[in-house]
């Protein structure tokens, strides 16, 4: 539980610092240009410590960590925080344990109560209503929640399978070789994204673009798929829960965004169904 905290803190600073980063920097630069950063970070741990390279069925398994983890979160979330405060993306994001929790039953070919999916069901519900209240009227999503929704999904996907493959490869290690694998595809969008739209960043955007790279992308998930490798995925996966209000707490202190009722509701519906899907499908593997 300690090192998931310890990851979950770090994870928490990326949405308000990827809001941060937009007012300079393009989305596709950021999503790709700091897993290029992280994956020379990664050659050099990898190269220096010698490890051996994962097998074939290793391999396939890193691609969907590198899927969710390294293209598909970084890339939908900077293009999504153009257009929607950070907070409010935030609360969408809030979904991430249920979803993880969905993610590892399937992976694990569980069969979990019927109030886990109940309450998995009633946290989707709950973040797609208070994205589009946000937006003007009930049933009302706008391109950006659907970029947040489908970065959950993808993320959940990668932190399942992380927390999986990081009991055979090591923690740090899992992240750096999804790293290295997606490096070819995220240097050529890198270099796409310099052309299209060369950088006109200042120190604030270019310090946080270098969170993103170091920490978000890179030295967090040392402790996550630690945390996640330890176990059970179930009771770790619980302390995401508190990315919510952390991310919250740091758009208000950083970027000024005013935190209005609709906002802490939707977060505690949102946080509350995800807690209460984890927990049971924790009782039920007790049992």
């Amino acid at each position: 539980m300690g090192w998931g905290l310890v990851g979950i803190v770090a994870f928490s600073f990326t949405l308000p610092f990827t809001r941060v980063a937009v007012g300079g920097l393009s989305p596709l630069f950021i999503g790709a240009g700091r897993a290029v950063v992280a994956a020379a970070l990664a050659a050099v741990a990898l190269s220096l410590t010698r490890q051996h390279w994962p097998d074939a069925v290793q391999w396939a398994r890193v691609a969907v960590v590198a899927a969710g983890v390294v293209v598909g979160f970084p890339l939908l979330t900077s293009y999504a925080l153009l257009s929607v405060p950070a907070n409010h993306a935030v609360v969408v994001i809030g979904l991430l344990p249920a979803a993880t929790a969905v993610m590892a039953v399937l992976r694990g070919k569980e069969r979990p109560a019927v109030s886990f999916w109940v309450f998995a069901s009633l946290g989707a519900v709950a973040a797609m209503a208070f994205a589009s209240l946000q937006n003007g009227g009930l049933g009302q999503l706008h391109q950006a929640d659907l970029l947040l929704f489908f970065a959950v999904l993808l993320c959940a996907m990668g932190y399942a399978e992380g927390g999986l493959l990081a009991r055979e490869l090591g923690a740090w290690q899992t992240v750096s070789w999804a790293l290295v694998l997606a490096a070819p595809l995220m240097t050529v969008a890198t270099i796409v994204a310099v052309v299209q739209q060369p950088p006109a960043a200042g120190p604030v955007e270019w310090a946080a673009f270098a969170y993103l790279a170091a920490v978000s992308m890179f030295l967090g998930f040392f402790a996550w798929y630690r945390g996640l490798a330890i176990g059970p995925i179930a009771q770790v996966s619980q302390v995401q829960l508190i990315q919510p209000v952390l991310g919250i707490l740091w758009s208000a202190l950083f970027l000024h965004e005013r935190i209005g009722l609709p906002t802490l509701l939707g977060g505690l519906a949102v946080i509350a169904c995800a807690g209460l899907a984890v927990r049971t499908r924790l009782i039920r593997k007790e049992r």
